[in-house]
C-alpha cells in the first residue's frame, strides 16, 4: 500500500521550529562543562548552521522518520555509530546517559541537542585519551602471541563495554591483534612497537584536536543520516572533494572510499581507473598505509580522517602512490600487502560501453551468436551536450553505435551486462530503455509532496527488437535498476543474475553558502533525498531492487550488501501503475529457460566449481573473528587458503588449465567469466524459443486462412 502524504505530516509539522536558537533549560545526563572546559563548545555559528540544515531536511526530504520520537532515536543511534563505530571507547554508562538525555528532548530544542552532541564528543575524547594511554602502556610490556582467545573484527553491533575493566580487556585483545597482524607480515618487535605507537598516538591526537568544524561535520552528518543513508552533510572540504569526483577531475587511483571503524575501506573501483586496471585491488579491502612515490615513507593511516587519506592518495598525473592494504574484514586473511599504483585521471573513454560476441549452442544443438554490450556506468557528457555539440558522448549513443556494429556482424540475441554498474545519469537510463521498448515512460518519480511524474522518451521505432537479456548483480544500482526493471516490466526481455542493490531514491545537493550563516565564509553542502523511483507497474526499486527472472550465484548476501544493509533506509512503497503495452508475455518461456539452464549447469563442472568457490568465500567472510594465538591463526589461515586454493584449482581444471601451486598465485581474471558464459547460453536458448514461438504463430495463422 502506498505511503500517503498524511503519514509525513507529523514530521513536516515540526517545520521551522527545529533547532530554535532561543535559550533552553539544561538537560539531564552529561554536563556541558566537559565541552566548555576543553575550549570547544557550540556557539551562534553552530546553532544557526544546525538550524539551517534541520530546516532543509524537514522541508524537502522525501519521507524520513514518521515522528519526532523516531527522529530523535535515529539521530541518537546514528551519531553514536559515527562517533565510536567500533565501540572501542565509550562505556555503556556513557551511551545510556546520552540516550536518556536525547530521549528527554524534542527536535525543537536545538540548543540542548547540540550541547548534548558536543558533551558526548567531550566524553569520547576523554575515553580515547584513557584507552590510548592504556594501549601505549601495553606496548612497553612486549607481546605475547601464545595465549588463547579470539578478537572480533566486526564490532559494529557488539555490546558496549560495561566498565573500564571490560574496555581494558578489549584493548588487550585489540593490541595483540594489531601486533600479531604486523608480526605475520614479518615486522620486527621494534617495528611493531613504533608502528602501533604512531597509530594509537594519531588516534588520540585526532580526537583531542577535533575542533568545532570537525564536531559539527560529524553531528550534522548523523542528523541527516537519521533520515536515510544517502542524506548527509558535506563540510567545505568534503564538498570540494565531492565536486571533483563528480567532474572526474580527480587525479588519483580511481576508487571510492569510506570509513569502516578506524579503517578506510574501498567501496567501489571506478571503471577505467588505475585501481581497477591494475587488478591488484578489490572492493571491501582496507587501506592501512599510504606512501607517496617509490621511496616515500609508508604512513600508517588507521584512525585518520577520510579526507586526509584522500588528500594523501591524490597527486599529479603519472606519479606513484603506494598503498598498504588488508583483505576485507573477516578471518580469511589478516596479513597486509603493498600495492603500487600510478595516479591518473579516469577518462570517460575508459568507462564507455564495449562489445563482444559469444557463440553458444542451444539445448537443441543450434549455434547462436550472442552480442554482449557491457556498460560500466550510465555516463553523459553534460557540458558538451549543454554547449550544443552534436558529437557529445553518452551511454545511449555509444550503445546505439555498438548495436549497429553487432547487427552488421550478425547476432541472434543480445545481452546487456550491468554487473557492478552503480548508476549515473537518469536521462541515459530512460534513453537506453527507449532503444529497446520504442519509448514511453521508463520510470515514475514521486517527490515529497506525493506528486508522481512519468520520465521517459518520446515514441519511436526501437533500435533493436530481437531477444534481449539484462545481466545484473548486487552492485547494480539506481539507473541500472531503472533500466532492468523497465525491460522486465515491458516484457521486452529477461533479467539474469542476482537481486540488485535496491537504491530507489533521488538525491540533490544544496549549497549552504547562500544562507548567510554568521562567522562562516564557506558552509558546505547538504545532500538530501527528495524523491523516490517507481517502476511503471507502481512498485518501487527501494530495498528489494529488481529480482532476476533467472538467478545466478553471487558472492554477496542481501544481509551484508545492498540498501537493506544500510542504516535507516526508507521503506519500499507503491503507487498506481501505468497503462503500458507489454511486448511479450514471457512467464512460460522463462520457466523453460530456467529448466534448460539448471539442467545445463548440473552438467557443467566449471559452473558447479564456481558455485562451490563462491559459497566458501561467503562462509569465510561471515566468520569475522581471528585467533590471538600466533600458531592457531597461522593454522587457520593456512587451512582457509588451502581450501580456497583447492576450490580455485577445481575451476582451473574444469576450464582445462593447470593448477597453481600456492594461494598467492591465484588470479581469478585468468579464468573465463562463467556467469557471462551461462547468461549467453540462456539468451541463445531464448532466441531459439522465441523463434519457435513465432513459427507456431505463423503456422496457426496459415491454418486459419486455409
Amino acid at each position: 500500500m502506498a505511503r500517503s502524504h498524511l503519514l509525513l505530516t507529523p514530521v513536516l509539522a515540526l517545520g521551522l521550529a527545529l533547532f530554535s536558537t532561543a535559550p533552553l533549560p539544561g538537560s539531564p545526563g552529561l554536563s556541558t562543562a566537559a565541552a566548555s572546559d576543553n575550549g570547544v563548545a557550540p556557539g551562534q555559528t553552530e546553532f544557526e548552521k544546525a538550524r539551517v540544515v534541520a530546516d532543509l531536511l524537514q522541508r524537502y526530504h522525501y519521507g524520513g522518520p514518521e515522528s519526532a520520537e523516531e527522529l530523535m532515536e535515529q539521530a541518537t543511534e546514528t551519531y553514536l555509530k559515527q562517533l565510536d563505530h567500533g565501540r572501542f571507547f565509550l562505556l555503556q554508562e556513557d551511551v545510556d546517559a546520552f540516550r536518556e538525555r536525547m530521549g528527554d528532548l524534542t527536535p525543537d530544542q536545538g540548543d540542548a541537542i547540540l550541547e548534548a552532541a558536543y558533551d558526548l564528543h567531550a566524553r569520547y575524547r576523554e575515553r580515547v585519551e584513557e584507552q590510548t594511554a592504556f594501549a601505549l602502556g601495553l606496548l612497553e610490556d612486549g607481546f605475547d602471541f601464545d595465549g588463547d582467545g579470539r578478537f572480533e573484527q566486526d564490532r559494529s553491533e557488539a555490546d558496549w563495554a560495561a566498565d573500564r575493566d571490560a574496555l581494558d580487556e578489549l584493548w588487550r585483545q585489540r593490541v595483540t591483534h594489531d601486533a600479531l597482524t604486523l608480526e605475520l607480515a614479518e615486522r620486527s618487535s621494534e617495528e611493531i612497537r613504533d608502528n602501533l605507537e604512531r597509530r594509537y598516538t594519531t588516534l588520540r591526537d585526532r580526537a583531542v584536536d577535533a575542533g568545532n568544524e570537525d564536531i559539527m561535520d560529524q553531528f550534522l552528518s548523523a542528523w541527516a543520516g537519521a533520515y536515510d543513508p544517502h542524506s548527509t552533510f558535506l563540510s567545505p572540504q568534503r564538498s570540494e572533494e565531492f565536486d571533483m569526483q563528480m567532474s572526474l577531475q580527480l587525479e588519483g587511483i580511481g576508487a571510492k572510499l569510506t570509513m569502516d571503524q578506524d579503517f578506510t575501506e574501498i567501496v567501489e573501483l571506478i571503471p577505467g581507473g588505475p585501481a581497477e586496471q591494475s587488478g591488484e585491488l578489490r572492493e571491501g579491502e582496507r587501506i592501512i598505509g599510504v606512501a607517496d612515490g617509490d621511496d616515500g615513507e609508508m604512513k600508517d593511516v588507521v584512525g585518520w580522517r577520510l579526507d586526509e587519506i584522500v588528500d594523501m592518495i591524490r597527486g599529479p598525473k603519472e606519479s606513484v602512490v603506494r598503498l598498504k592494504v588488508l583483505p576485507p574484514a573477516g578471518a580469511s586473511e589478516s596479513s597486509p600487502r603493498e600495492v603500487r599504483l600510478v595516479r591518473n585521471k579516469v577518462d570517460l573513454e575508459d568507462q564507455a560501453a564495449r562489445k563482444e560476441v559469444i557463440e553458444k549452442a542451444t539445448a537443441g544443438g543450434e549455434k547462436k551468436r550472442i552480442g554482449v554490450i557491457t556498460i560500466p556506468k550510465f555516463y553523459r557528457d553534460f557540458e558538451a551536450a549543454h554547449s550544443g555539440r552534436d558529437d557529445f558522448r553518452s551511454t545511449t549513443r555509444d550503445v546505439q553505435r555498438l548495436l549497429s556494429e553487432l547487427e552488421d556482424e550478425g547476432i541472434d540475441g543480445l545481452l546487456i551486462d550491468l554487473r557492478g554498474n552503480s548508476g549515473g545519469a537518469l536521462r541515459e537510463a530512460t534513453a537506453l530503455t527507449a532503444l529497446f521498448t520504442g519509448g514511453g515512460p521508463a520510470v515514475q518519480v514521486r517527490d515529497a509532496r506525493g506528486h508522481p511524474e512519468q520520465v521517459g522518451e518520446s515514441k519511436s521505432d526501437p533500435a533493436y527488437d530481437g531477444p534481449l537479456g539484462v545481466l545484473v548483480d548486487r552492485r547494480s544500482a539506481s539507473a541500472s535498476e531503472i533500466f532492468a526493471a523497465a525491460i522486465k516490466d515491458y516484457g521486452r526481455g529477461i533479467v539474469l543474475g542476482d537481486q540488485t542493490f535496491g537504491k530507489g531514491t533521488v538525491q540533490q545537493m544544496i549549497g549552504l553558502d547562500n544562507y548567510a550563516i554568521p562567522g562562516e565564509e564557506r558552509s558546505g553542502q547538504l545532500k538530501l533525498t527528495l524523491a523516490q523511483f517507481y517502476r511503471v507497474t507502481g512498485e518501487s526499486t527501494q530495498l528489494d531492487g529488481v529480482k532476476p527472472d533467472i538467478r545466478l550465484p553471487s558472492e554477496f548476501s542481501h544481509e551484508e550488501f545492498g540498501e537493506r544493509a544500510t542504516p535507516n533506509p526508507l521503506p519500499a512503497t507503491q503507487i498506481d501503475g501505468l497503462d503500458i503495452t507489454v511486448h511479450l508475455e514471457l512467464e512460460t518461456i522463462i520457466e523453460e529457460l530456467t529448466r534448460r539452464h539448471e539442467a545445463r549447469m548440473d552438467e557443467t563442472e566449471a559452473f558447479r566449481a564456481l558455485e562451490r568457490e563462491i559459497s566458501a568465500k561467503r562462509e569465510i567472510r561471515e566468520d569475522t573473528s581471528v585467533a590471538l594465538n600466533k600458531a592457531t591463526r597461522q593454522e587457520e589461515q593456512k587451512a582457509r587458503e588451502e581450501r580456497l586454493l583447492e576450490l580455485h584449482n577445481e575451476r582451473r581444471r574444469a576450464h582445462g588449465k593447470d593448477p597453481v601451486e600456492q594461494y598467492a598465485d591465484v588470479n581469478a581474471d585468468e579464468l573465463p567469466d562463467a556467469l557471462l558464459d551461462a547468461s549467453a547460453a540462456i539468451i541463445a536458448d531464448f532466441s531459439e524459443l522465441l523463434h519457435e514461438a513465432d513459427e507456431e504463430v505463423l503456422t496457426a495463422e496459415a491454418q486459419e486462412e486455409e
